[in-house]
């Protein structure tokens, strides 16, 4: 161990299942070593971090939203009767929906 290029050894534990995973890249990549592999992937790697702020925006509204919907729909079975209005504001909440849809996806693109 003196005389080790490498001498700090870095242990992981894994799943069943991440280990076949892992196995089945080593194999992609045509490797059976998995310390090259691991160091590869370590140090040369890609980190993809997703930020999901817009989109948890965006459900929160959506359910704000539904819930107003629901509202209307409960308000219109315990009368047995809906309103030109109700039918306004589920068609007006709909709308709502549709414009945070929209705005979502083309800040996306």
């Amino acid at each position: 161990m003196v005389n080790r290029t490498r001498p700090i050894v870095l242990r992981l534990a894994v799943t069943e299942d991440e280990k076949k995973l892992i196995e089945s890249k080593m194999q992609q990549l045509g490797t059976k070593n998995f310390g090259a592999y691991a160091r590869k992937m370590l140090i040369d790697g890609y980190i993809i971090k997703v930020d999901y702020t817009e989109q948890k925006k965006l459900a929160a509204a959506v359910s704000n939203v539904a819930s107003n919907i629901n509202q209307v729909c409960k308000r219109i079975n315990s009368t047995g009767h809906f309103y030109e209005d109700d039918v306004t504001e589920l068609k007006e909440r709909q709308k709502e929906i549709w414009q945070l849809l929209k705005s979502s996806q083309s800040k996306e693109l």
